[in-house]
């Protein structure tokens, strides 16, 4: 049998903006799976279906957990708060399928159902800001280059638009909003009218009518939308109005218009339009020449034909983020992996150190392959980032204790990197010392008198941190790999997406046949006498 994918845009968060299809889209599904803070806005219209709810920046998790549901059968709704293909959800959950290699006709359905974008549910407050030609632009650069965004700043200013500005700032993201007032003050007045609306429609909205100049006075968050005028926007009694351009044709408070409909489309009344039809003599139809035309052929001229294959094919490079060690064990880099690192950067990229004695980059590029194999060569072992398992393992005393060694290299070889519904550690310590601190991780061995402690459920921050419990002592080391590849395997296919392993232990109570201690007393260890 095969499932739905029902991709639903909900509004602004109104239960009076929430469009019919869209309500009978989420009473007919069999999983809803969205955004916490969108789970509460419909909790009205959720009956007895299965919940999946993330927090923030998990898109990618909810968009394979929904392909995961559908192609089992089930009905899944998948929301998002207003249209779900601007900023939504439809987007991802294509390219998630389409990665699958998934097929209109064959693949499970797909139906998208549209919904009142912020930037309409936030014009409706402020009057009718976007009459004339609008863009939106997001200004999180998580997922966009800031370089980028700045261009599409400027060519919005450039070009007279009126813009909504989406994800304007957040606790971390300060800088951005500010630079985008900048780039739009060298094109607008500073007296241009600016509207700023938080949670529109909801219970705490909020509504700000400002100037470009004066806009970063007032509170702007993620829950804000900006909507910046053009050079014709103008107040009045409150509104924000961008006029549509009648009144170059139209006299508005006469009846009786000067201009005949024949006589509107007149190069003479109408002296800033292209008039690419027939002119007023009947003449053949004469086009003007387009600025991009003229650039071209100017490029043509020079002799350089590249830079107009950019104009028109600009090459957008996209970053490219792996982690790299130098190896399990080892923990040291040669000064050649350290200038490698550096050149692959470049003044454009970034290196970050991370806890788990990874070094995260972040490399603009679009070969990532020349990247990887330059660092596979320099003896790098490579990892992917985001939701996968990762092995955490101690130095071995710089190798002196090489007992567990080829373990923790099999754990590697055969977990490390593999997708997984949250970022999973895995610590494995050499000795009873732990001194890497094994027994914190989701999941802890600690390898004593030649045999593996395994930890489960560990918690590493917060306030209610916590170590994991030990549920067995003395695991033969031919045995270790398959037990932890049975762990990872079920947590893999068992858990909720978003949901660590440490809640996921607690949820079910017993994996592989190991206890969580709510169910079971946890073993009792026997005391590790120092560099055992």
């Amino acid at each position: 049998m095969k499932g739905k994918l029902l991709i639903v845009g909900f509004g602004p968060g109104s239960a009076e903006h929430i469009t019919k299809r869209a309500k009978d889209a989420i009473g007919e599904s069999d999983t809803i799976i969205g955004y916490k803070t969108y789970v509460d806005l419909i909790s009205e219209l959720i009956t007895d279906q299965e919940m999946v709810s993330t927090g923030m920046s998990e898109e990618v998790t909810r968009a394979q957990a929904a392909v995961r549901f559908a192609e089992k059968g089930k009905k899944v709704a998948v929301i998002s708060s207003g249209d779900a293909g601007v900023y939504g959800m439809a987007g991802l959950i294509y390219e998630v399928l389409a990665e699958k290699g998934w097929k209109e006709e064959s693949g499970i359905e797909v139906e998208v159902i549209p919904g009142i974008s912020a930037i309409q549910s936030c014009a409706s407050l402020l009057g009718a800001p976007v009459m004339h030609d609008a863009c939106t632009i997001s200004l999180s650069d998580h997922l966009t280059p800031w370089a980028i965004i700045e261009k599409r700043l400027e060519a919005a200013g450039m070009g007279d638009f009126v813009v909504a500005l989406y994800n304007p700032k957040s606790g971390r993201r300060t800088k951005q909003i500010a630079e985008a007032q900048r780039t739009l003050l060298q094109y607008r007045s500073p007296e241009t009218p600016v509207g700023l609306v938080k949670s529109a429609y909801r219970d705490t909205e909020k509504v700000v009518l400002t100037t470009l100049a004066n806009m970063l006075e007032h509170e702007i968050g993620m829950l804000t939308t900006v909507l910046i005028g053009n050079s014709s926007t103008f107040l009045h009694d409150g509104k924000m109005i961008t006029p549509r351009g009648y009144r170059r044709k139209y006299t508005l408070h006469q009846e009786e218009q000067a201009l005949r409909p024949h006589e509107r489309l007149r190069p003479e009344n109408e002296p800033w339009a292209l008039h690419e039809g027939k002119e007023e003599k009947g003449l053949g139809a004469k086009k003007q020449d387009s600025s991009l035309q003229i650039v071209m052929e100017a490029l043509e001229k020079l002799g350089e034909p590249k830079q107009a294959q950019y104009i028109l094919h600009p090459q957008i490079e996209s970053i490219f983020e792996l982690a790299v060690s130098p190896g399990v064990a080892n923990k040291k880099f040669t000064p050649k992996q350290m200038i490698l690192l550096a050149e692959l950067a470049g003044d454009s990229g970034t290196i970050e150190y991370t806890p788990h004695h990874h070094i995260l980059l972040k490399i603009p590029t679009g070969n990532p392959e020349n990247v990887t194999a330059a660092l596979t060569e320099a003896g790098f072992l490579l990892a992917p980032v985001g939701d996968v398992a990762q092995l955490k393992a101690c130095d071995f005393c710089d190798g002196e204790k090489q007992d567990a060694i080829p373990y923790a290299e099999e754990i590697q070889r055969k977990i490390g990197g593999s997708e997984m519904p949250k970022e999973l550690k895995i610590g494995l310590n050499g000795c009873g010392m732990a001194c890497y601190g094994a027994v914190h991780e989701d999941i802890g061995l600690v390898f004593r008198t030649g045999k593996f402690d395994l930890f489960l459920g560990g918690k590493t921050v917060g306030r209610t941190a916590h170590p994991g419990q030990p549920v067995a002592e003395g695991i033969e080391p031919e045995r270790i790999v398959e037990v932890i590849e049975r762990i990872v395997g079920e947590y893999q296919a068992n858990a909720h997406p978003n949901e660590r392993f440490y809640k996921y232990f607690k949820r079910v109570q017993k994996v592989q046949g190991f206890w969580h201690s709510d169910s079971a007393p946890a073993i009792e260890l026997e005391p590790a006498p120092c560099g055992e």
